[in-house]
């Protein structure tokens, strides 16, 4: 077992690892970054790779993916709608126990679709808060994710700086 702060900088290469494959679109890379039934020692003889629960992921909005097909596919469609992308992660903290560890930031997301039809100008671009929290398994391959859970933040309305109103009786 290695000491403790090399673990924890193990864990922080390997969520960034996740996240510039996410951004560059390598999609073979963002693969190799999730664990595999094998890692688990599932014996893939016996059951599909595919549809073993052995993953899952939560996108903002998206209902729970469960298994390496659901999982993969989602970034497969991410990465085909997505022109680009890229995360600046803040509030990021690891705490590594045992075998696992966990990872929780908040990503500030800047995003952008297709280009206008005339081909004037890349995409609108859109920035988005979301808080994540990735969980990570040791393996005889390195730190590999084992779950991705990503919540919007809500942004405040003005209306919500404002006192409310005096509903006493005058």
């Amino acid at each position: 077992m290695s000491a403790p702060h090399t673990d924890v900088a193990q864990v922080e290469a390997a969520n960034t690892a996740y996240y510039e494959a996410l951004e560059r679109g390598d999609f073979e890379e963002l693969a190799s970054l999730w664990l595999t039934p094998s890692d688990v020692g599932v014996d893939e003889e016996y059951h599909d790779p595919a549809d073993a629960g052995v993953i899952s992921c939560v996108h903002p909005g998206w209902p729970v993916l469960t298994g390496r097909g659901e999982v993969l596919r989602s970034y497969a469609l991410i990465m085909a709608n997505t022109d680009y992308i890229q995360f600046f992660l803040t509030d990021v903290h690891v705490s590594v126990t045992g075998d696992t560890a966990l990872v929780t930031c908040t990503e500030n997301i800047l995003s952008g679709g297709p280009a206008p039809e005339d081909g004037e100008g890349p995409g609108p671009l859109v920035g988005q808060l979301v808080v994540a929290t990735n969980v990570f398994r040791r393996t005889p391959a390195g730190w590999k994710l084992w779950s991705h859970h990503a919540s919007p933040v809500l942004a405040e309305s003005e209306s919500d700086d404002e006192e409310p109103p005096d509903d006493t009786p005058a």
